[in-house]
């Protein structure tokens, strides 16, 4: 099962409710009235507001008058999507730009509701009432998604309750992959790898501060994980396996060709959680989980009509991460004052105050990760794969100053120590054309592009000589397999860069992943502060701890969000069937 980028986009628009459906049949074939016009979406930061203007039933002009979208991001899809606007009058045949799928999402329902004005359609508005299900679920990022489907799945009526526009939440930005040790696809690709390694990387990469427990079942059900996640269920494609930090081997799987996991799999695990019977309600925020007896019974939400209350016999919390709270950041960890994030603007750490009633644990709050390659100012993510797939890191003098695939904390801590705490990701044209990520990035205008390694160098204003001479010497560790200046994995040490043309992104280190949260068990379970679990709640992905310790490898987070999730929905569904 594929899903195209436009079908993605018909997707997302279903939980909007049924009268977007309608507004997507809008078309230059249909009636329109003269006169302008305004139509309003969600965007990556938040709405995006347009206005067209019809003239003798048709549209003359079409403009954005409000948004957020970050530049690099919105620029292209800005005008690659109103300039076809422009043509036809029309949406159904404009695609999303790639790199920039959820503001291109965004654009066209602003486009399509404007278009539904201009016919003259009102709004329908959606008014919630006091209801109840069996299982309720807060947030519906990666985690939520896949506990919805599992739940919905095995016969559960299941709510789902998103505060943001859209769903995904930061599981709409993972460029990486998932993590998996001794799944079928290593084995069709002659990939050696075990559980035990697997482990061992995790607990070393998190300063062995991680729940050994956690860590084993994440180990053990990650290749069961896959199968699920590629089973006609879900239908992702996660056949191609690479390297990622702080991995001994290569274990990271993800859409084939190296395409970012995210926006691949969010719309999968969307269709199927729709496909299974879960209702997915968003700009629905939980305000408050209801407590009887000690136990969780459901939840208050608001919404843009007012309040209601869910009743429910489980609640599952998977309301993401605090990276986007920058009071709370600096909070736990007062050094990372200032400091840039990778977080959708909805990751503020919301759940925290709702389990006080709970007596709920916290572990772990000051393990705020920091990932080492965000392009400069703009919060964009570059993954790891473009590293692991053969880029390396100079600084502004020119020079190789770090293990490549060391973890992200030792990473981000030597760019940190460096010139201007900034660095360059340098490649050629055979890393480009091994990853599709990396088109993204240059659709965007992340990429500086140089001729020559020369060339390359007097675009980034850094000693030319020497910026040969480190890629020279690192061609040379590649010809003879090793690293003799700082012991890089030679299982990412696969291309010499030497096909020109050759390139470079400026990034600085920003806050990213959270690894602290609320204390679950093996079942998750959230535990309280006497470490007895509380009946009927539970939690999965970033909002609980203990999984990552003090540093998490790159491919475990989309492995934790859909283990536990789907863990979370098995758990819920055995407490209510007591």
């Amino acid at each position: 099962m594929n899903i195209s980028k436009r079908a993605g986009r018909r997707i997302a628009v279903l939980a909007f409710g049924c009268f977007l459906l309608s507004m997507l049949s809008c078309t230059s074939k249909a009636k329109l009235n003269d006169g302008t016009f305004t139509g309003i979406g969600d965007g990556r930061n938040g709405q995006i507001e347009v206005s067209i203007t019809v003239s003798e039933g048709k549209v003359t002009d079409a403009k954005i008058i409000k948004e957020n979208e970050t530049p690099e991001i919105a620029e292209p899809a800005k005008s690659q999507i109103l300039a076809q606007f422009l043509e036809t009058g029309d949406t159904s045949d404009i695609d999303v730009v790639s790199g920039a799928t959820i503001t291109s999402n965004g654009l066209l329902d602003a486009l399509d509701a404007a278009l539904a004005a201009a016919q003259g359609k009102a709004q329908t508005t959606i008014t919630y009432r006091d209801t109840e299900c069996d299982i309720v679920i807060i947030g519906a990022g990666g985690a939520g998604l896949t506990a919805a489907t599992e739940a919905a799945n095995h016969g559960a009526r299941v709510i789902v309750l998103e505060k943001m526009g859209i769903v995904g939440g930061n599981s709409n930005y993972s460029t990486g992959g998932i993590n998996a040790a001794y799944t079928k696809e290593q084995e069709r690709l002659g990939i050696t790898d075990s559980k035990e390694v697997f482990f061992e990387d995790t607990m070393r990469g998190g300063k062995y501060l991680n729940d050994p427990a956690l860590v084993r079942t994440l180990v053990d059900e990650s290749a069961g994980i896959v199968e699920w996640l590629q089973s006609p269920l879900i239908g992702a494609d996660l056949s191609d396996v690479g390297m990622f930090g702080g991995a001994t081997n290569k274990r990271i799987h993800r859409p084939q060709g190296g395409a970012a996991i995210g926006a691949h799999l969010v719309p999968h695990l969307h269709k199927a959680a729709l496909a299974q019977g879960a209702d997915i309600r968003i700009r629905n925020k939980v305000i408050d989980i209801l407590e009887e007896n000690g136990r969780a019974a459901g939840v208050r939400v608001a919404y843009d009509g007012g309040e209601y209350t869910v009743k429910a016999k489980a609640v599952i919390i998977t309301t993401g991460g605090f990276g986007a709270n920058s009071e709370l950041v600096e909070l736990y960890q007062p050094s990372l004052k200032g400091f840039g994030t990778t977080n959708h603007k909805g990751a503020t750490g919301d759940a925290f105050k709702m389990v006080e009633k709970f007596n709920a644990a916290l572990i772990q709050m000051g393990e705020i990760q920091i990932h080492p390659t965000v392009v400069k100012g703009t919060g964009i993510m570059i993954t790891e794969a473009v590293r692991g797939n053969g880029a390396i890191l100079v600084n502004k003098t020119g020079k190789r100053f770090i293990n490549e695939m060391e973890t992200r904390d030792i990473v981000s801590a030597a760019i940190l120590r460096g010139p201007g705490k900034i660095a360059y990701l340098v490649f050629d044209q055979s890393v480009r054309d091994s990853l599709k990520a990396i088109e993204g990035y240059a659709k965007q205008g992340l990429l500086t592009e140089g001729e020559t390694l020369r060339d390359l160098a007097t675009k980034l204003q850094m000693p030319a000589d020497t910026l040969e001479a480190t890629i020279a010497e690192y061609n040379g560790f590649v010809h003879n397999k090793k690293d003799a200046e700082f012991s890089r994995n030679p299982a990412s040490m696969e291309r010499a860069l030497s096909t020109a043309p050759f390139y470079a992104i400026e990034i600085e280190p920003a806050v990213h992943h959270t690894m602290g949260g609320l204390k679950i068990n093996t079942r998750a379970e959230v535990q309280n502060t006497s470490g007895a679990s509380i009946p009927a709640l539970f939690a999965a992905g970033e909002v609980t701890g203990g999984v990552h310790g003090a540093e998490r490898l790159g491919g475990n987070a989309v492995a934790d969000i859909c283990i536990f999730g789907k863990i979370a929905a098995d758990s819920a569904l055995a407490y209510i069937k007591q």
